[in-house]
């Protein structure tokens, strides 16, 4: 049995690139499709939202001082390079894989249409939504959490390097004490940036609950699927 049946999984663009400075891993790729191939044989809806940092990141340029709106437009583009990479990934290995976009591209994306990305998921195809919300200003952790309540996941997914929340950068501080589980209420009070302010918000205002954990190591996404304590849950 499986505790989730029906999650949104969250990755960054950075997490495609593996061990080269920026671009797309093709073995880290399809080492995130195999982990995705696991939870769908065990009968999970899987909904995915990639972020577009290892191509390109509208902020960062703003403040070199380019203008923010296409700056994030030029995000968007980059997410969508994404989705059809891991689209390949998926597809190479035989799992059923749609990719849809905020943004009009029928060439190469289905126009994102919130009943028939139900209707996916319903048929066991993975779906990708790829273009953020299709608006500037906002962020793939948004578009993330907007997803997942308008196809009503049970569980927004949030793949990191590290094995979940800590109160400080374990990167940077060895002392850094892991959360099992932490309140909407903690993050706010103790300014941790683990997604930005509006996706938490949505989450808390929605009941929506957040898992972080280290998607690098293998089978930790079958894992909790299945409802192994791994990683930080983040709920009420």
């Amino acid at each position: 049995m499986n505790k989730y049946n029906r999650i949104l999984l969250k990755l960054s663009g950075e997490s495609l690139m593996g061990s080269k400075k920026f671009g797309i891993s093709s073995k880290k790729t399809f080492d995130y499709a195999s982990e995705i191939q696991s939870i769908v044989k065990h009968g999970c809806q899987v909904a995915i939202v990639i972020g577009g940092g290892n191509i390109f990141r509208g902020v960062e340029q703003s403040d070199s001082g380019m203008d923010r709106v296409q700056g994030d437009y030029m995000g968007m583009l980059a997410t969508t390079i994404n989705g059809l990479a891991l689209q390949t990934a998926l597809e190479n290995i035989k799992i059923k894989t749609r990719l849809m976009s905020a943004i009009k591209m029928d060439e190469i994306a289905e126009p994102y249409i919130r009943r028939r990305a139900v209707r996916h998921l319903e048929k066991g195809r993975v779906v990708i939504f790829s273009a953020g919300t299709g608006n500037p200003y906002f962020t793939t952790d948004t578009a993330a959490t907007l997803r997942a309540i308008e196809i009503e996941a049970q569980v927004v997914l949030k793949g990191t390097r590290v094995d979940g929340i800590y109160d400080s950068d374990p990167e940077k501080d060895s002392k850094a004490v892991k959360y099992d589980s932490i309140t909407f209420d903690e993050i706010y009070k103790n300014r941790l940036k683990i997604m930005d302010m509006t996706a938490f918000t949505l989450c808390k205002e929605n009941n929506l609950e957040v898992m972080v954990f280290n998607i690098n190591k293998k089978g930790n996404l079958l894992d909790i699927v299945r409802g192994k304590n791994i990683g930080t849950l983040v709920n009420l």
